[in-house]
């Protein structure tokens, strides 16, 4: 299965490893390939990760790394990643609501 990268989920990723990188820029090098070597397995497990749970849709999940939430949209022949937040943070649905 073909992983594509939205444009915020990247901006998301660049200002995630910003952060980090203040204080550790080593740390946030590791971090950024970290996050994208967790969301390759999607390619053999589409599906692996878990149902939002604020949401009731089943093309739509979620994959927890460290402490951030990977959201992702399951089409047929790929998997989009829609946005990556803080697990803290609540999921704003203007980030996914064009995706449905």
């Amino acid at each position: 299965m073909k992983i594509v990268w939205s444009p915020l989920a990247i901006e998301r990723v660049s200002e995630i490893a910003q952060y980090i990188a203040q204080d550790d820029p080593v740390s946030a090098e590791k971090w950024v390939d970290a996050i994208f070597d967790k969301v390759e397995r999607l390619e053999d497990f589409p599906q692996s990760g878990r149902k939002i749970p604020e949401l009731q849709r089943s093309d739509l999940r979620e994959i927890v790394f460290s402490n951030y939430r990977i959201v992702y949209q399951l089409d047929q022949n790929r998997v989009s990643i829609l946005t990556v937040r803080h697990s803290r943070q609540l999921l704003p649905l203007d980030e996914i609501r064009d995706k449905e």
